[in-house]
């Protein structure tokens, strides 16, 4: 061994919250915050909202306008990320965002406060896809999971404090500071970004082969599909919320739309995703399944705690606490350095969601064990912490510059039809059930969400980590 070899240094071991990735990390954690405390925000003002406006009927409209202009923008996104760079596609997201809060906050009438709504669902998706696109150029493949563990971290303070921040300024300035001051502090956010945005404008344009630009080829032309599922899923939404008032036209409403949707799905989703192809379709299929499963089961138990359970509103929203706190903790558990394969910790994480969810499902059954049930939806809660996170980190692992926008937004669309799906499929099955919920019916509910995090972990198995 040579005096040169013995004395050299080793490698400096890259960090996130050190040098030239600290600007971009402190820019990212500040839009998924504030992106994230409006999300939480809305829920809290909107009631007040609706009665100022005098407008009650159109609650269901405010709340799905987001998720129809989310699935289009997605699409958008991953087209544009691709073409032009992320770029141009995250400008875009921040003055989609900046309008919304201003469209909603100064609103005078119902609906502007729904164009707002339908505003701030397609700047989530564009910042959604261009920041996954951003990471993937400015961060070595090593400090990927952590980003990705700082992402669901991001969701504990908003999940826990915005209810009661956005109730407090609600009650003593009023909801329109609610959405005003989310535009204040995005310039901040925007200006921590800027050092990272300068070096992927600068970064070289791969070149693009010939199966690169057919794959464009068949995006483009999937995007009027895109744009159905977004009306399907608008439409599903507003028929779930009339099921009870007009059944018959409602639930031919919810079926047709399933159609459109699951016919728009099968065009917009990668070839190969329906049944887990080896690779990247295998990915894709496991955040369709296990995001039903997760959300399909969270969206119902707080009014499960309230109906069997006797608990207050406020009490029964300890479920949402409990999803960002333990959903955090186990993104952060996959970011750690365990060097176990990425592929065992997809598994472990969907094999816990399996098991919490089944014991959740105790909450349906009996009424004696309900701490019980709640621990394991926290076991749950953790499993898709693990398993989210090592999508996302799988999903840029199997991509590349030239299409790395593509599979991101391909993937959180699969996970947005997926549920969206669910929710109808199980609103439908309350509706029909609305005057006396047995417990059967969430016990049907949570089982099938088990059920599909099985099916999820199956599919594991064919998922394959490409060589970094």
């Amino acid at each position: 061994m040579t005096s040169t070899a013995r004395t050299a240094e080793p490698t400096t071991r890259p960090r996130l919250f050190t040098g030239r990735h600290l600007p971009l990390v402190l820019g990212v954690i500040g839009l998924v915050t504030l992106g994230a405390f409006e999300n939480r925000a809305v829920g809290t003002a909107l009631p007040t909202m609706v009665r100022e406006f005098h407008a009650l009927g159109s609650f269901g409209l405010a709340n799905a306008a987001p998720n129809a202009s989310y699935l289009i923008s997605l699409a958008i996104a991953g087209l544009w990320s691709d073409r032009r760079g992320p770029i141009p596609t995250l400008r875009a997201g921040a003055v989609s965002f900046a309008l919304a809060q201003l469209l909603v906050g100064t609103a005078t009438t119902m609906p502007m406060v729904i164009t707002g709504r339908l505003l701030s669902g397609l700047a989530e998706g564009l910042l959604d896809v261009s920041l996954m696109v951003l990471v993937a150029r400015a961060l070595p493949a090593v400090l990927r999971p952590r980003m990705f563990s700082l992402f669901a971290a991001m969701w504990i303070l908003p999940s826990v404090l915005g209810p009661v921040v956005t109730g407090v300024v609600t009650e003593q300035f009023g909801w329109r500071w609610v959405f005003l001051g989310a535009v204040v502090l995005l310039v901040p956010s925007w200006l921590l970004l800027r050092p990272a945005m300068r070096q992927s404008a600068t970064s070289p344009v791969p070149e693009r082969s010939a199966d690169d630009a057919a794959e464009l080829a068949a995006w483009r032309a999937a995007l009027p599909w895109a744009l159905a599922a977004s009306v399907a899923l608008f439409s599903m939404t507003v028929a779930g919320d009339h099921l009870e008032a007009h059944p018959v036209l409602g639930g031919t409403a919810v079926v047709v739309a399933l159609l459109v949707l699951g016919r728009s799905a099968i065009r917009v989703i990668p070839a190969g995703t329906f049944v887990a192809r080896r690779g990247f379709p295998a990915v894709v299929a496991v955040r369709a399944l296990g995001g039903a499963a997760f959300a399909g089961v969270g969206a119902y138990l707080p009014l499960l705690l309230t109906l069997q359970h006797n608990f207050s509103p406020s009490r029964a929203g300890v479920t949402l606490s409990i999803t960002g706190v333990c959903w955090a903790f186990g993104s952060w558990l996959q970011g750690r350095e365990h060097g176990i394969e990425r592929v065992t910790v997809l598994r472990t994480g969907l094999a816990l969601m399996t098991v919490g969810l089944l014991v959740t499902s105790l909450l349906a059954w009996t009424d004696v064990t309900t701490w019980f049930g709640l621990i394991g939806w926290g076991f749950a809660g953790i499993g898709m912490g693990l398993s989210s996170s090592s999508l996302s980190v799988l999903t840029l692992d199997l991509s590349d510059h030239n299409n790395a926008g593509r599979n991101s937004s391909a993937g959180q669309m699969a996970g947005t039809m997926s549920i969206a799906t669910a929710l109808a499929i199980s609103g439908t099955l309350l509706a029909f059930n609305s005057d006396n919920p047995r417990p059967w019916v969430f016990g049907v509910i949570i089982v099938a969400g088990a059920v599909l995090a099985g099916a999820g972990l199956s599919a594991a198995a064919r998922v394959r980590r490409a060589e970094v």
